[in-house]
């Protein structure tokens, strides 16, 4: 399992102290976002932070966010071309596309339509980039995309696989009720639990996301589980909302031992 931090887990740390958890902690890379109540590389150019991540044997493995993608306009347009100038700049992996989270442009008519021409526009400026975009189904009754199936049809449809991947995020699957998997469209998988027994997934939201242990709910272990076996092998990160999580003294401890929970289970399986 090769393993990664998404800065939302941690958002009080600096760009650097992220860096140096996620070394210690033997992670392939970091997400970093330009949504946490920090600057952006904490305000280091783009270069620079990339030649930061790599010198500590690390790679941006996503650089989030475009939201709401599926509302097309020329002002996320313009997001979506300066993402990706960034991204090149700091030699990240990946752009993060959001779709919508408010309980509008959920019809089916409409809903397709959103997601297939804000996808047909994005598709050549990746393509000039050389660059792939992640795509995040939401599971929330609200999203205005949170079935994959549904995603990967209309990248089917636009013949664009090459530019465009898919996150499976554990909380998310769990919201929108499972379904398939599809790990070779996956580019990377985002972990968190939930461990508050009194609440029905109906009303779990980002907040209540922790560190995945013995009294998770959302079914972490399985679905790794499932991709695994399946195939997939791009990185696994973590991403916690929870205000909890990220009032952690000592977050790299919490991680190393979520982690190892983890890891365990998943070796008893194979075992």
């Amino acid at each position: 399992m090769q393993t990664a931090i998404n800065h939302m887990t941690v958002p009080r740390l600096t760009y650097v102290e992220l860096l140096d958890l996620a070394a210690n902690l033997g992670c392939v890379g970091v997400e970093v976002r330009n949504d946490i109540e920090r600057p952006l590389f904490d305000g280091a150019d783009p270069a620079s932070a990339g030649a930061m991540a790599r010198d500590k044997g690390l790679r941006l493995v996503g650089l989030s966010q475009v939201y709401p993608f599926n509302s097309w306009s020329d002002a996320i347009a313009t997001e979506v071309r300066a993402l990706i100038v960034t991204a090149l700049e700091a030699g990240a992996e990946t752009i993060s596309l959001i779709p919508r989270n408010d309980g509008t442009q959920t019809g089916n008519g409409e809903r397709h339509a959103n997601l297939r021409i804000a996808l047909k526009e994005i598709q050549p400026m990746l393509a000039d980039a050389g660059l792939v975009a992640l795509v995040e189904p939401l599971g929330f009754p609200r999203s205005s995309l949170r079935s994959k199936t549904e995603l990967v049809e209309t990248i089917d449809a636009l013949d664009a696989a090459a530019q465009f991947r898919i996150v499976h995020d554990t909380f998310h699957h769990a919201l929108a009720e499972g379904g398939s998997i599809y790990p070779e469209r996956t580019g990377i998988v985002h972990i968190s639990g939930v461990v508050d027994p009194a609440l029905g997934i109906e009303n779990m939201e980002d907040e209540h996301r922790v560190l995945v242990d013995a009294a998770d709910r959302l079914g972490n272990i399985e679905q790794l589980r499932a991709l695994l076996a399946a195939g997939y092998d791009g990185p696994v990160s973590y991403e916690c909302f929870s205000p909890e999580v990220h009032a952690l003294g000592d977050p790299e401890a919490a991680l190393r031992a979520s982690f190892e929970f983890i890891s365990s289970q998943l070796a008893e399986e194979a075992a």
